[in-house]
């Protein structure tokens, strides 16, 4: 039995053990101390970036700090492993998006559903393919034309096996675009893999490489979606392209399951306020990413089923 599983089966224990003392927790304030912020990333990527500016907005609101602990691995299992190990108490929170969400649509999931339980929804954003400013490709149709005519050459950089990224170009391969997928699990490895030759492109979010696009050194060749994207309104969707898949990037902040939902509550409430200050609303502009993205914790949860929903319909499409 690998680590990983281990502890998720031992934090599946815990959690039993958590509701004999729910009503000690909800006899004092909380949060009664900082609250711990699992990014199962390394530094660096959007979802660091998100922890690091939701944990300085929401300290006042909270009353307390939420000190950012970077934990990579396993596609974001690693660092679910650690939040499942923690007390359902409300004092451990992740950032979990739609790759680390991926892996409940394969074979072999470490969690479920249950045993987490989403405070909001904070990001909403679609994913691209890009390639380095000059590259030869000047159009998605290079790109594929390319591919098809030699099948598992081309390299895209991914976050790895398993995501969504993964699932894509499962997808875009069932199709006749065959290339060859290159993890990095490192985030700035990822970005810089197309500008040093190591990739030939890169499936990311647009604000994540927001930098490398105001600096001219990569552009997009399509965005996954049914429409274009207004800041990108030259750079054709997937599905005008004739390939029906869309599997948009989210980020959102989950609690260990079991969590007393007065506490699941609290940090709703919390993030909603977060969401509608204007530091974090420019910050969703400048990540290319849906003004409207925040969802509270009531709606979250349903809005994350989908999301899983539409991955395994991806998988048999695939």
């Amino acid at each position: 039995m690998s680590y990983t599983r281990r502890h998720i089966l031992c934090a599946g224990a815990a959690m039993a053990a958590v509701g004999t003392v729910r009503p000690a927790f909800a006899a004092g304030k909380y949060p009664e101390r900082p609250v711990e912020m699992i990014v199962p990333w390394g530094p660096g990527g959007g979802a660091d970036q998100l922890a690091r500016q939701m944990g300085k907005l929401a300290e006042p609101i909270l009353g307390q700090s939420m000190p950012v602990v970077n934990v990579p691995g396993g596609t974001g299992a690693t660092g679910m492993a650690k939040l499942l190990a923690a007390p359902a108490d409300g004092h451990a929170a992740a950032i979990y998006i739609a790759d680390a969400h991926a892996l409940l649509a394969g074979t072999d999931a470490r969690w479920s559903m249950n045993d987490f339980v989403p405070a909001a929804v904070m990001v909403h954003a679609p994913s691209f393919l890009f390639v380095a400013q000059g590259s030869r490709f000047k159009t998605w149709a290079d790109f594929e034309a390319e591919a098809k005519a030699k099948p598992g050459q081309l390299k895209v950089a991914t976050l790895g096996f398993g995501s969504v990224d993964d699932f894509t170009l499962n997808f875009l391969a069932a199709r006749g675009v065959k290339v060859v997928q290159v993890p990095f699990s490192k985030p700035s490895e990822r970005y810089i893999s197309i500008l040093g030759g190591h990739a030939d492109a890169l499936y990311e979010q647009a604000g994540d490489v927001g930098q490398f696009l105001s600096g001219k050194q990569m552009r997009p060749l399509m965005v996954f979606g049914t429409q274009r994207f207004a800041a990108f309104k030259d750079v054709p969707a997937s599905k005008e392209l004739g390939y029906d898949i869309a599997l948009p990037q989210f980020r959102a902040v989950v609690l260990r399951g079991g969590t007393p939902p007065d506490r699941v509550k609290v940090m709703s409430d919390a993030l909603a306020k977060v969401a509608a200050t204007a530091e974090y609303k420019k910050s969703l502009k400048d990540q290319f990413a849906d003004e409207d993205s925040f969802l509270p914790a009531d709606k979250a949860g349903s809005f994350i089923k989908e999301q899983l929903d539409d991955m395994k319909a991806a998988i048999k499409q695939a």
